[in-house]
């Protein structure tokens, strides 16, 4: 049974601040945690070359739009959306696409969105059997359909959907208000890196998705004393639109200024805020950045386990994905977390320690376990019960029964597992019937994809290209003979010269630009990482499936 507001708003406040005030959290070693997580967001944070290579998967997608549909005025325009919008991505993150026909906001019926994503998959498969693109993966029971798919030329994952105008908006409010104080931009991607970390960052695991762990930590930032972030409310007082609200934002420019907060500070009283309150998410309580303080509030009559506010649609709870087996797991994580970050402030553990559990080794983002050669310091962590092992034993398990789920499917011409050399011969589901889902894994990425599959078949007689192997003898589609030019401007556009182009086949790429002659095959995918010297010559960072060559004028 959910309590009423105005309790559940004081019983949260009396909480967080008993737990402020049992250890000495705010002491003269907190200046020594934020050259730290300084450190982590330096490191983390993506490179120019990040920035380049989506902006041309972008324009790439652009081109396959128009591929598909001609150039007319029913030509979708591809977007990007999600973290990278928001300027809160890091290397290793997800692209966020969203195919939009019309710049009204008519509703766009579902069967258009699964169509519209088909004829995309089409002409994905043909690119996968040339060795452009990996992991096609049309998930179409979604709540949201989308279709994924993996430039072997970056490594970038992108995911697909159709008029996602909701998420367009959100991620530019989000970029907006990134813009009144630097510190929510910089604890945000903090603790979206903890929470990857952690495995705590994913709605399909029935975790927190990046869109919670966003707003939560919007949240803290307004309701600290003083304040550093308004309400949402404030910011929409003329109006929701992005438009509006950038208009409004010179009003907020100097809101937080009088709170002298480190960010080292705000991210260890985020974790205590959040423990202090794991009991009460069970009675209704719930975040709500649009009003800015803790609300009550059910979902169909019921409690969830997490409760977020969407401030753009406030009858939804955006942590809706979290489960009661997740929630535990959570807060296992933010309870070792703040033990940890407590323990270095008390001298019983190092920086370099603390660092590598919060946000793992420099450079990749996967949990591992502390090595320390004063054992004993770990072992007096405020009674921490050790968790390493515990979570090595589970990911290996997880391991082994994804492994015996996969299932290889009767109309594919080998029996293979799809991994990041290319297609060797696993669909990512079946046109004519409904499959059971199936587990794939991907080498490079040490995770597992479940596969939907297609629900029916299309209305008409068109022949959809599935996945081949030219190793079979099947003659694969011609892939992408477009050239990319640099104007004399210095802006790089696509020219498209359609399918089979004046030019050699290629193997791994567009995205070249400059290219006045015949070339070799490349290998670093559409929209890839290049890195330009003299004039003519580039090199692609990431090999796709025929390693490293140069390219020649």
């Amino acid at each position: 049974m959910a309590l009423r507001a105005k309790v559940l708003r004081k019983k949260a406040e009396k909480f967080e601040l008993k737990k402020l005030q049992g250890p000495t959290v705010i002491n003269e070693r907190v200046s020594d945690l934020e050259p730290i997580l300084q450190d982590a967001y330096d490191i983390r944070r993506p490179k120019q070359s990040d920035y380049e290579s989506r902006r041309d998967l972008v324009l790439v997608f652009n081109e396959i739009a128009k591929e598909i549909y001609g150039y007319s005025k029913v030509t979708p325009v591809v977007v990007e959306f999600g973290s990278f919008l928001m300027d809160l991505f890091s290397p290793t993150s997800d692209l966020d696409l969203s195919v939009n026909f019309s710049i009204n906001e008519v509703e766009f019926p579902r069967e258009k969105k699964i169509q519209t994503l088909r004829k995309f998959a089409k002409k994905l498969y043909a690119l996968q059997c040339k060795g452009h693109v990996s992991g096609v993966l049309p998930i179409t029971t979604a709540k949201v359909p989308i279709l994924k798919v993996v430039d072997r030329g970056t490594g970038v994952e992108c995911d697909i959907s159709v008029e996602n105008r909701d998420g367009i908006l959100k991620s530019q409010i989000i970029h907006l208000i990134s813009s009144i104080d630097e510190r929510f931009k910089k604890l945000s991607f903090l603790m979206k890196t903890w929470a990857k970390v952690q495995n705590i960052n994913s709605s399909k695991d029935k975790t927190l998705n990046s869109l919670s762990i966003i707003l939560l930590v919007a949240f803290h930032l307004q309701t600290r004393k003083p304040p550093i972030l308004p309400p949402f409310s404030a910011l929409f007082k003329d109006g929701a639109d992005t438009a509006t609200v950038k208009k409004s934002l010179p009003n907020f420019m100097n809101y937080g200024k009088s709170n002298k907060e480190s960010v080292a500070e705000l991210f260890v009283t985020l974790l205590i805020k959040l423990s202090s309150v794991e009991n009460l998410w069970p009675k209704g309580l719930c975040v709500s950045t649009y009003d800015g303080s803790w609300t009550s509030k059910t979902w169909n009559s019921k409690v969830a386990c997490i409760s977020v506010e969407d401030f753009s649609d406030r009858s939804q709870n955006v942590a809706r994905a979290v489960g009661q087996v997740q929630i535990k797991q959570i807060y296992e994580c933010i309870k070792l977390s703040t033990r940890y970050v407590l323990s270095f402030m008390d001298g019983q553990i190092g920086g370099v320690q603390l660092k590598e559990f919060l946000f793992g080794h420099d450079g990749i983002t996967t949990l591992r376990r502390i090595r320390t050669s004063n054992s004993h310091q770990i072992a007096s962590l405020r009674n921490i019960p050790s968790q390493s092992n515990k979570r090595k034993r589970n990911r290996n398990k997880e391991r082994q029964e994804g492994k015996k789920q996969v299932m290889p499917l009767d109309f594919l011409p080998t029996k293979r597992i799809a991994s990041t050399q290319g297609w060797a011969g696993t669909s990512a589901g079946s046109l004519g019937q409904v499959e059971q889902p199936m587990s794939f894994e991907f080498g490079w990425m040490n995770k597992t994809r479940t596969t939907e599959g297609w629900r029916e078949m299309p209305d008409d007689d068109t022949e959809y290209a599935m996945p081949c192997d030219p190793r079979n003898g099947q003659q694969p589609m011609d892939g992408w003979g477009g050239t990319q030019h640099s104007s004399t401007g210095g802006q790089r556009r696509v020219h498209a010269e359609g399918w089979g182009g004046t030019q050699e086949r290629v193997a791994g790429g567009w995205g070249a630009e400059g290219w006045v002659r015949t070339r070799e095959p490349v290998a670093g995918g559409w929209g890839g990482v290049h890195s330009e010297g003299q004039v003519g010559t580039r090199q692609p960072t990431a090999g796709g499936w025929g390693g490293r060559q140069n390219y020649f004028l």
